[in-house]
């Protein structure tokens, strides 16, 4: 005889292990407090600027493409899975434009870029496809961790590099790339994952030399361990550089494109609701991903490649870049002007001092615990502001543990008014923190 269980005797959902250990992102509680409270100046949210959205650009693009019969049909039908060949064809001949270099002699093809639903979505790709439960893969110390916690949820275990003002630091790269080869764990190593501009959370971009060191360490320890470790460069703010020339991508480096998966984004330098990322792939990676991206969606939204194609083709794309780094480039030096205004003199703090993207990396006095449960997050918010506490972007390392006197601080949403007296109001609750 069957029974069927009552109410009170319901049956357990049999979620899989990385739906289990997915963790919700702290980001979105803080985003979520921002909202419910306007009077908030919030340096929280690595939000893009409202006021910047490209509306007035994108509004006759979309015009142009619905009022040509043929343009419009070709826009509003299923693309392929990896974009449309025209756009991809576009996208590596921009990479070879910002890498100052010749389609003939740069890594690769168009025939190895895929179009995603954002970087975000190849990111999550690339980890599906390479790792298996147990897998380890290296990142920064700090990372961005919305995907280093999507790594955690696939069961890989991270392991972490420091950074210093010019990014991550190879030899210690290095050692523990052969601490790992001695301990018999090398072959558990996937990939090194590596944000090489304007990095979330420090702001801080990986200096020219360190771009090929890292590369080399690589190819170095790939031979080691029996197989190619791939070196996953996220370069999703690397178009928002405001003060000099931005380095050569790692990828460039990557002479017979074996290597790097170099991943870009349109949400940082022209507008997120797109939700339209790339990458450019060794080759032998394309048809993988390209693979499960089609079990996904069948390939991302047509209409919106075809709006960008227009923009990057008619000049729009890049004259709203133009726009970008002007008024992000006001936030961050009003970020490093009130900081230097209300911090300075205080023992055991710094920051550091980007060249451009959303982000300024605080470090307090090791008293100072910057942590949700910490008094200063309180104090900061009946102080009307709101901070990302630092202690989030450190990865899951089972070796190490993370400080908790650090603080993201992130400009895209509030204007250079708000910037200096957000700042304003956080150092007051670090002094009250002090004493």
């Amino acid at each position: 005889m069957t029974t069927t269980p009552t109410d009170t005797q319901a049956l357990s959902l049999p979620l899989s292990r990385a739906a289990k250990h997915a963790d919700e992102q702290p980001i979105s509680e803080l985003i979520k407090m921002a909202l419910d409270d306007p009077a908030l100046i919030s340096l929280a949210a690595g939000l893009v600027d409202f006021e910047t959205l490209p509306g007035q650009s994108v509004a006759p693009i979309i015009r142009d493409i619905l009022a040509d019969p043929a343009g419009a049909k070709a826009a509003l039908q299923y693309g392929t899975t990896e974009g449309f060949a025209v756009f991809r064809q576009q996208l590596y001949d921009h990479l070879c434009a910002l890498d100052d270099a010749q389609t003939d002699v740069y890594p690769g093809s168009a025939d190895d870029v895929v179009v995603t639903t954002g970087s975000q979505q190849l990111l999550n790709i690339l980890a599906e496809v390479l790792l298996d439960a147990d897998d380890i893969v290296i990142a920064g110390w700090p990372s961005y961790f919305v995907y280093t916690s999507t790594l955690t949820a696939y069961g890989a275990t991270i392991r972490s590099v420091d950074l210093d003002e010019h990014g991550m630091v190879p030899e210690k790269l290095d050692r523990l790339l052969a601490g790992l080869s001695a301990a018999g764990q090398l072959h558990r190593v996937k990939f090194l994952y590596v944000v090489s501009y304007h990095q979330n959370p420090t702001g801080i971009t990986l200096s020219a030399e360190r771009r090929q060191q890292l590369l080399d360490i690589v190819k170095h320890y790939s031979a080691k361990a029996g197989h190619r470790i791939v070196l996953v460069e996220d370069a999703a703010y690397r178009e928002l550089t405001y003060q000099g020339e931005a380095p050569p991508s790692i990828k460039s480096m990557d002479d017979n494109n074996q290597y790097v998966a170099l991943c870009q984004t349109f949400s940082k330098p022209f507008a997120p609701g797109l939700k339209t990322g790339y990458g450019l792939l060794p080759s032998d990676l394309v048809e993988a991903v390209k693979l499960s991206k089609g079990g996904r969606d069948f390939g991302s939204s047509n209409f919106n490649m075809h709006i960008i194609s227009r923009a990057m083709s008619s000049g729009a794309f890049a004259q709203h870049v133009g726009v970008l780094k002007r008024a992000y480039a006001a936030k961050i030096q009003a970020t490093l002007d009130a900081l230097e205004e209300h911090f300075t003199g205080i023992d055991g703090v710094s920051w550091t001092d980007p060249t451009g993207g959303l982000y300024v990396w605080l470090t307090l006095p090791e008293a100072v615990d910057t942590s949700r449960p910490g008094p200063l997050f309180g104090h900061a918010i009946k102080q009307g502001v709101l901070f990302v506490p630092g202690v989030y972007c450190y990865p899951n390392d089972p070796t190490r543990t993370a400080p908790t006197n650090t603080i993201r601080l992130a400009v895209g949403v509030p204007n250079p008014k708000q910037v200096r007296e957000g700042i304003a109001r956080l150092a007051q609750a670090v002094g009250q923190v002090l004493g």
